[in-house]
């Protein structure tokens, strides 16, 4: 049942209200006065008089779906009461029909809320590793506290990030996301902080900053962040933003997530980095472990993804075969459980129906030197997914093509490519070839 709290000092209101929306099937609580925000966890969304909210508006519309109700309602204090994370903005009197679609509004937002919180905290895994990840964000994802996502390319950080604000006080208002290395350095702050008005573009346009506002901002790839944009973004948390091209500075609340697959201490070390906004963003700092250090929960995983991409596909029957299995614990996955996500969809894809996935469907080559059961370590346990692909390509690229490298990391002939691109391993112009295969 939908359950609404109704804040508002006049009684003959309260009680118009309350009879149309009880006549509807909700269940009304009301009161004189905002209660506390512990207090409103079991309610499906808040009605509230503008002016008995208006200092905690952000605060309240965090934490619950929020209707203002106002008297001397206007388009500018409708604009500033959304974008301060309110639900709806009503004038008042209004009218029953109105106020029964704002609260079916209100009611369908949490329970996507619920949904997504359910979704997000699907992260499968019972291996060691996972546990401590999974209570670690039981404990940090209530607090407003920065949290910094450390892992490879593929393990899962945006999920994470998910799981944190669906748990939050904050998972009715927005959570944004952005992968800073995919916006030209020349718009990411204009794109982040906003802009302001001039010229050519008389207009300006809201940053992602204040479309989060209330809610939580998911900065991937933070180390990709230009260094004006990060002194920026120290503004940010402090608690205001200033537009591009703007001298005046506006509160800003919202929970900022950032993640990375680089060493954020070696890049402050060289200069790279801000020193402030690093330890501003190090407040809390989750680790997700690469797949192949976590070997115990590829079936797993595999099993789920299997399941969820046969119902998606409308397959039925499919499994994995004991080879494929094993197969899959032999395998190093440099892409992580994205590459498992891909392996698996590409198998369901090309089986039929009631079938035993095997090996040639996932379309993996388990390195025999390199087992699951003994990870590869070298430079200690610590050495990362990049040293290993530099240190192999460099032993290797003598003796081998490009197809039998990629073949071998396990990854394509373009993903070899960019990964050459991106750690500055140019092929040797000069180098011998390997012995080519046969055509057979």
């Amino acid at each position: 049942m939908t359950e609404v709290l109704l804040i508002d000092e006049q009684s003959e209101r309260t009680a118009s209200l309350t009879e149309a929306l009880r006549k509807q099937g909700m269940a009304v609580q009301t009161a004189a006065t905002l209660p506390a925000l512990d207090q409103l966890s079991h309610y499906t969304c808040l009605i509230c008089d503008h002016a008995q909210i208006d200092p905690d508006l952000n605060q309240y519309a965090a934490t619950i779906p929020l209707i203002v109700l106002s008297e001397q309602a206007s388009i500018p204090a409708a604009v500033a009461c959304i974008r301060r994370g309110a639900t709806d903005y009503l004038a008042a009197p209004v009218s029953t029909d109105l106020l029964v679609a704002a609260v079916e509004r209100a009611s369908a937002q949490t329970a996507l809320a619920q949904k997504q919180s359910l979704e997000h905290f699907r992260m499968i895994g019972s291996s060691e590793p996972m546990r401590h990840l999974k209570e670690s964000i039981a404990k940090v994802a209530p607090t407003d506290s920065t949290v910094l996502i450390l892992g490879q390319s593929g393990t899962g950080k945006e999920l994470v990030a998910r799981a944190l604000h669906a748990a939050s006080a904050r998972s009715s208002a927005p959570l944004i996301s952005i992968n800073c290395a995919t916006v030209p350095q020349n718009l990411i702050e204009a794109e982040l902080f906003g802009l302001e008005p001039f010229e050519t573009s008389p207009g300006g346009h809201r940053g992602l900053i204040e479309a989060a506002e209330g809610g939580t901002l998911f900065l991937d790839e933070i180390a990709e962040l230009p260094n004006a944009a990060q002194a920026r973004l120290l503004r940010v948390l402090r608690g205001e933003n200033r537009r591009v091209g703007s001298s005046a500075t506006a509160p800003a609340n919202v929970r900022i997530i950032a993640a990375t697959h680089r060493d954020l201490s070696a890049l402050v070390a060289s200069g790279q980095f801000r020193e402030d906004l690093f330890y501003r963003l190090n407040v809390v700092s989750l680790e997700i472990l690469p797949l192949k250090q976590r070997s115990a929960d590829v079936e797993e995983i595999a099993a789920w993804l299997l399941e969820r991409t046969s119902e998606r596909l409308n397959k039925e029957g499919l499994k994995l075969s004991a080879e494929a299995s094993d197969a899959m614990r032999r395998y190093h996955w440099p892409g992580n459980v994205r590459e498992l996500e891909n392996a698996i969809e590409r198998a369901v894809i090309l089986a039929d129906n009631n079938s035993e996935i095997t090996r040639a469907l996932l379309a993996i080559q388990p390195d025999p030197e390199h087992p699951a059961e003994a990870d590869v370590v070298m430079e200690g346990d610590q050495t990362s997914l990049e040293d290993y692909f530099v240190r192999f390509v460099l032993d290797h690229q003598d003796q081998l093509t490009e197809t039998e490298l990629a073949e071998k990391l396990g990854i394509s002939r373009k993903s070899l490519w960019e990964r050459r691109q991106r750690l500055n391993i140019p092929r040797r112009k000069t180098r011998k070839r390997g012995p080519r295969r046969d055509a057979s």
